[in-house]
């Protein structure tokens, strides 16, 4: 199993994920010509893809599907009030299979269980995707975990864990008004650097081998503040197996392939 991580960052997230049998996208948050650009540079083109995961309808997550998913006739997999939002967004025909939040669904070989996540999205989800080569979670724009949440993702291998923001930086911001610093902050915005150390604290077990810090503001955070709150609470309980990494928005991420099973 191969994962790429194509790009996450406020501007667009959008993963990539490949077993023998499978090819599917985890967002499409990117221009069509940008997912085709990225997938090229790691040797794949979006005509094979069998199918694209939507975490929740926001543009940083979607806009790629009115090319992407729309072109190439590739069916999109989310939840029914997140397609009723696409189809006021993204007008041109898309191929949507539907789930219900909480519950689980095969898209090819992969077994996808879906949770949801508070975010202020209109039916916001997290999935932790089982193979045969080990557990990927995928856990990005929440303003907090449940306890629920946790449990979901306590399985994976591979966590995508957003890490959207420094609290001082997002204070000191002059471009953001309070009333969005506000929204970001609450409980139904993002994670922040010590949020997400919250967070990666309780998932941590044996089974996670790689963590990557996903959604970093490019305005109100850096790399290093985020590997830095991480990777300080995960060594003060001696969790020294996982490797941190942060994600990048302009760029791939190097690919992991995985056979943790």
């Amino acid at each position: 199993m191969q994962f790429t991580i194509l790009g996450s960052g406020s501007n667009g997230n959008c993963a990539y994920l490949e077993t023998e049998d499978t090819r599917i996208l985890i967002d499409a948050g990117f221009s069509g010509k940008q997912i085709r650009e990225r997938l090229a540079a790691i040797e794949r083109v979006p005509e094979r893809l069998t199918g694209i995961l939507i975490t929740h309808e926001h543009g940083d997550h979607t806009v790629g599907l009115k090319t992407i998913a729309a072109k190439n006739d590739i069916p999109v997999y989310c939840n029914r009030l997140t397609k009723e939002a696409l189809e006021n967004q993204y007008p041109k025909k898309l191929i949507f299979k539907i789930f219900n939040t909480g519950t689980n669904f095969e898209l090819g070989d992969l077994l996808v269980e879906s949770f949801s996540v508070p975010h202020d999205a209109y039916d916001p989800v997290g999935f932790l995707i089982r193979s045969v080569g080990g557990n990927i979670g995928f856990l990005t724009d929440l303003g907090h975990a449940t306890r629920l949440i946790i449990e979901r993702v306590r399985p994976a291998n591979v966590l995508v864990l957003e890490a959207n923001y420094d609290l001082h930086l997002l204070q000191r911001d002059t471009k953001r008004p309070w009333s969005t610093k506000q929204r970001i902050m609450s409980r139904h915005g993002h994670l922040s650097n010590d949020g997400a150390a919250d967070v990666a604290e309780q998932i941590v077990s044996e089974n996670l081998q790689q963590l990557y810090l996903g959604h970093l503001s490019q305005d109100c955070n850096r790399p290093d503040l985020a590997h830095e709150a991480v990777a300080g609470r995960l060594m003060g309980l001696g969790a020294t197996h996982v490797n941190i990494k942060p994600a990048y928005q302009g760029k791939p991420t190097p690919s992991v392939s995985m056979a943790f099973a």
